[in-house]
């Protein structure tokens, strides 16, 4: 019999995991139990006034998630497969079948400073990447 994982211990295992794992485990519940993760949308409280039209400009969101991805493998390939296995836990395969498919991505929703270390570090291999 599984043991019953409490939601704060779930989001404790998933701090461990790489972005590729959590991908990996919202596709798999999707399939599981049929359903489509998508984004919360808030909406007003009862009784609060909408914004009238024009009436102020929108604001501008600070982009906080992050995506870096390989546009070219460059001369270097076996480096690169390594810098990527390195970043995103992958298996040898998985890597270097994430290398032959470029451009793709190899990290998603990460922080500015994980992004910016990890396109250092493909660079460094001899990739060109963007983060996006």
């Amino acid at each position: 019999m599984a043991t019953k994982v409490t939601p704060k211990e779930f989001i404790e295992a998933l701090k461990e995991w790489s972005v590729l794992d959590v991908v990996e485990a919202v596709k798999a519940i999707e399939d599981e139990f049929g359903i489509k993760a998508a984004a919360a949308v808030a909406a007003p409280a009862a009784g609060a006034a909408a914004p009238a039209a024009g009436a102020a400009e929108p604001a501008v969101e600070e982009q906080t998630e992050y995506t870096v991805l390989l546009s070219a493998v460059g001369e270097s390939k076996i480096n690169v497969i390594k810098a990527v296995r390195e970043l995103s836990q992958l298996g040898l395969k998985e890597a270097k079948d994430l290398v032959d498919a470029a451009p793709k991505n190899v990290m998603e929703a990460v922080s500015k400073e994980d992004a910016d270390k990890a396109a250092a570090r493909l660079r460094e291999a001899g990739a060109s990447v963007e983060v996006k």
